[in-house]
């Protein structure tokens, strides 16, 4: 599997009579990085994914794959290397079955027989829904639709896989099956790139954080940087608060992403060490 490199250079758009979304956004994606973009409603996150796999093309700038500016390239030829679980599952849902509704992007890459039935089979179980094969989607709840929109693009095994809000509207166990298909596809070297308002799941399972603002990129680092003490100003000023473990780690000296071992240990009485444990031992990871 050849996990392409994505560029955006200077990327902008507006939309036909209405606002400028995304203004001016360059960003280098590293082949099998993992990227969560944050930020309030209307800051330009969505749109600039769409970006990736021809849905919408750039009013001014590039989108590069691999060096190649995807400007000319059909989205069908791309749907093969980067795969969208859109936000709203019902703007993707339209088979009658859900086995079918799976396998409908790998069979308009070629995939057929024996393989078309093992990775229809193998994104159901990854989503929790193998029970439900013969179900019609909209016989699902909301929560399991976007799994079983998010089995449609993990059945196609692109390279690059694009999440938007894959965690809204899911129970602890739904969120605790989508960090598995980030931490899965992360493992193969595939490239994940997120969309999330849930500040925990971003923090916790992608190695690189881009906070947008307005339409344009505003913080671009590591979970630690991002959700570090010191940028708690420009996150509060896109309308974001940094996930809970990492105020109380800058309380008890732990940094921003403190381990559960290191907040347990810090804990006063038997449960801990006691708060008195020195500043400067950190128990990031």
């Amino acid at each position: 599997m050849n996990v392409p490199l994505i560029e955006l250079e200077a990327v902008s758009f507006t939309y036909p009579d209405g606002p400028t979304a995304v203004i001016d956004v360059t960003l280098r994606i590293e082949p099998g990085e993992t990227v969560v973009i944050i930020g309030q409603n209307g800051s330009g996150k969505s749109t600039l994914v769409r970006h990736l796999n021809g849905l919408l093309r750039p009013g001014s700038g590039r989108v590069l794959l691999d060096g190649h500016d995807i400007h000319s390239v059909h989205v069908a030829a791309l749907a093969a290397r980067v795969g969208l679980a859109f936000q709203n599952p019902d703007r993707q849902l339209f088979a009658g079955r859900v086995a079918s509704e799976v396998g409908f992007g790998p069979r308009n890459l070629g995939v057929r027989g024996a393989e078309l039935e093992a990775r229809v089979a193998a994104a159901l179980e990854d989503v929790g829904l193998a029970a439900e094969a013969e179900t019609n989607p909209y016989d699902l709840g909301l929560s399991r639709r976007k799994l079983l929109a998010l089995a449609s693009v993990l059945a196609m095994r692109t390279p690059v896989l694009v999440l938007d809000e894959p965690t809204t509207g899911q129970d602890a166990r739904g969120v605790a099956r989508v960090r598995a298909v980030v931490a899965s596809a992360a493992q193969e070297g595939r490239t994940v790139i997120a969309i999330s308002h849930d500040m925990r799941f971003a923090a916790e399972c992608f190695g690189r954080v881009v906070v947008m603002r307005a339409g344009k990129v505003a913080l671009d680092g590591s979970p630690a940087a991002i959700f570090a003490q010191a940028a708690w100003p420009e996150l509060r000023a896109a309308y974001l608060e940094p996930p809970l473990p990492a105020v109380v780690g800058a309380g008890l000296g732990l940094g921003s992403t403190p381990t559960a071992a290191a907040l347990v240990a810090a804990l006063p009485g038997p449960a801990g060490e006691g708060r008195g444990r020195p500043p400067g031992r950190a128990g990031n990871e």
